[in-house]
């Protein structure tokens, strides 16, 4: 089982099963709605997946015909997007699970498309905390 949360606590949520791959995405749209170089996202199965919003947070945006971002009203943080399908597709982001996740990263998606700023990134200095 996996546990995870936005960052003010208001909205929680368990996944009662298997994370699927875990797949990076370079697209602008990805991008522009989650304010990094890439949105990092697994799927899991939608029956596994229960959320919690006692406070009636959960906001809801259709970024492209069909395709509903989910991120919490109160606190920004983006949680998963939801396709009601057929099939039915939900796709969490990884950065908001409380319990442990080690990967690894199966495919980058939309690359051609990645931010020109990322380039060389790997050789900047590392920190274990703010320098």
């Amino acid at each position: 089982m996996h546990t995870g949360s936005c960052l003010c606590g208001s909205i929680r949520y368990t996944v009662d099963g298997a994370l699927g791959p875990l797949v990076f995405c370079h697209c602008a749209r990805c991008r522009k709605a989650n304010g990094t170089a890439f949105l990092a996202a697994v799927t899991v199965e939608p029956a596994t997946f229960t959320v919690s919003d006692p406070h009636a947070r959960l906001a809801s945006y259709e970024s492209s015909p069909g395709v509903f971002r989910k991120f919490c009203g109160h606190c920004g943080s983006p949680l998963f997007s939801h396709r009601p399908g057929p099939p039915e597709v939900i796709r969490l982001r990884p950065g908001t699970l409380d319990s442990a996740f080690a990967g690894p990263v199966t495919a980058h998606i939309f690359h051609r498309d990645r931010a020109a700023w990322l380039e060389g990134a790997e050789h900047a200095p590392t920190y274990d905390e703010r320098p």
